[in-house]
């Protein structure tokens, strides 16, 4: 039954389309075009995005942060923070570390319980200001930036002091 539920979905709408008048292929010719010009205008900044998280990890940069920081938090598994500088950042940068640290630690080690509040404790700030921010035009991005990093930064503590407080072994 599940492989018929799709194709009878759109049957029904083309029947209930041809009921009221409406031109329903042509709809959806004009759907998939502006869906197009959608994605022309927001691919340059999705690619500068990546382009930037993939220098970011190249360089070695990432690896030195994380030692700094992890040099004055060494309560917090170490697997965390390229996450925690990710998440900001790039949201499938994030997911792979994360997915990462499942395949290494489990999924009911400390990292794994940490890293999962901290999914969803955050949000991508600089993702969603250079793509949706950029692709509509805004240009005064000042205020929504610091708010997002001031967020960002609640949400990191918020993940780190939840989790080590209820997942971290007595």
């Amino acid at each position: 039954m599940g492989d018929w539920i799709l194709p009878v979905l759109i049957a029904a709408l083309f029947i209930w389309a041809l009921i009221r008048g409406i031109n329903a292929y042509q709809s959806f010719v004009n759907g998939v075009k502006e869906g197009l010009e959608l994605f022309v205008s927001i691919y340059p900044a999705m690619l500068a995005m990546l382009f930037m998280v993939a220098v970011l990890d190249q360089s070695g940069l990432m690896l030195r942060i994380s030692t700094f920081f992890q040099q004055l938090f060494p309560q917090i598994p170490a697997s965390l923070w390229p996450m925690a500088i990710f998440r900001p950042i790039s949201g499938n940068a994030s997911l792979a570390i994360l997915h990462s640290i499942f395949a290494n630690e489990g999924v009911d080690s400390l990292a794994g319980f940490v890293g999962s509040i901290l999914q969803g404790a955050t949000d991508t700030t600089f993702y969603v200001i250079a793509l949706y921010f950029g692709s509509v035009g805004i240009r005064k991005i000042g205020n929504s930036l610091l708010i997002g990093i001031i967020a960002d930064i609640a949400g990191i503590t918020a993940a780190f002091l939840l989790g080590l407080h209820f997942f971290a072994p007595v």
